[in-house]
């Protein structure tokens, strides 16, 4: 479990140097608000990881996979390359060429995405049908961690030494990631299937298979849009606080370390919910409160720059959130075929991430034609379709609350 924490970190590190933090370094190069909602195209790789997680999952590295095993020799290699991609980001200037950072920022997701493949592929295969759900609010509360330090320590670092410190400070911080992958063991692995060619073994069949589940479609359909609302706000919400006067220390403050502490609070309620109550219902009041939250930045809005207000506003996004994520986390980890894990599980985190890149891509664009107010109501109406698709679900499939038997050795 310490070991699923700490690779947890090393997968919410890089997340925010190309999103909310990265919207800070824009906002204050007076690049136009329009311009900073088209950079979360960046991102586009967690939406398409899934054409290349098929290599991941049947491919070795020659001379690593024979020294580390198939998991371990992808999740260095990536790391490393990562850090090379945060440092040649921090040599990026946003005033003099945006378009560099925005070629920066796309391989930093790109290798970001790919070690999310490894690494949830590692948790998945590594824990038992038991551990699972332990394992997924591990993996939460590590990646709202490494989300800490490139939020809030990025931030910090940013205003004490400037953006270059603070970028390449969080590559150093890949390091911890990459302890972690060689201090820990190689977990059993499917072989691949020895008749057929690569190809239908390796790319057809995790998606053939998938197809064999009822509603399947309606189910792929979910799991784009249940975070999408929160996604169009969450997008924003770091250029919002600096337009209606909050400095740079005080997001790190409130917004970032505050925050991830009520999103963990949130990770671990909504891990005994999903415990008490099961994955569907967990998915339902954590998805109904977290529309809920995102009225608070209308209330926050009315009341300008106040900490306090900022701070219960942080507080119900965060907690709500935190209570949404660890059932949906559950929710896509019991989807899976440990047969295709890594191929699997991309698929449907790389559909999730569509809310967060494609579908918010267009918040800026709204948050300048609506204002504020109208933006963040926007924002809670778009949370209302896949709750209404999830009690379709829950009304006409059990089958999909049904996982795939997971057991510890394949």
């Amino acid at each position: 479990m310490l070991a699923i924490l700490m690779m947890g970190f090393s997968s919410g590190l890089p997340l925010a140097l190309t999103g909310s933090t990265l919207a800070i370094w824009l906002k204050e190069s007076a690049v136009s608000l329009t311009a900073i909602g088209l950079f979360a195209q960046v991102g586009l790789s967690y939406n398409l990881k899934f054409l290349w997680a098929p290599v991941m999952d049947r491919v070795p590295i020659p001379v690593l996979t024979r020294a580390l095993g198939r998991r371990r020799s992808w999740a260095l290699a990536i790391q490393a390359l990562l850090a090379l991609a945060l440092i040649a980001m921090a040599f990026c200037d946003p005033d003099v060429s945006p378009g560099r950072v925005a070629l920066a920022a796309v391989a930093v997701a790109f290798l970001s995405a790919s070690q999310d493949v490894v690494i949830d592929a590692y948790r998945v295969e590594l824990l038992t049908e038991r551990e699972q759900g332990a394992g997924a609010a591990a993996t939460q509360v590590g990646y709202r961690i490494g989300m800490i330090a490139s939020g809030a320590g990025a931030l910090y670092l940013a205003s004490y030494f400037g953006w270059f410190w603070s970028y390449a400070g969080m590559a150093a911080l890949m390091l911890v990631g990459m302890a972690t992958v060689l201090m820990t063991r190689e977990p059993l692995l499917h072989k691949p299937p020895r008749s057929g060619n690569w190809l239908k073994n390796s790319v057809l069949a995790p998606f053939a298979d998938f197809a064999t589940r009822r509603f399947w479609v309606a189910i792929l359909v979910f799991v784009v849009l249940y975070k999408f609302g929160d996604a169009l706000a969450g997008m924003m919400s770091s250029p919002f606080y600096i337009s209606i006067g909050f400095s740079k220390i005080e997001i790190a403050n409130v917004a970032k370390l505050f925050g991830t502490g009520a999103s963990v609070a949130g990770i671990l309620l909504g891990g005994t919910l999903v415990y008490r109550i099961g994955v569907m219902p967990a998915l339902l009041l954590g998805g109904a409160l977290q529309a809920a939250s995102n009225f608070m930045y209308v209330v926050q809005f009315w009341a300008g720059p106040d900490p306090a207000m900022l701070a219960v506003t942080i507080a119900t996004e965060n907690v709500t959130g935190g209570m949404a994520s660890a059932a949906f986390v559950a929710y896509l980890s019991r989807l899976c075929n440990p047969a295709f894990t890594a191929t699997q599980y991309a698929l449907l985190s790389a559909l999730a991430a569509l809310a967060r890149t494609f579908l918010a891509g267009g918040g800026g664009y709204l948050a300048e034609r609506l204002g504020w107010q109208n933006f963040f109501l926007t924002s809670t109406a778009a949370c209302l379709p896949s709750l209404a698709l999830l009690l379709w679900l829950m009304r006409h499939s059990a089958e999909t609350q049904q996982p795939h038997p997971v057991s510890a050795q394949p």
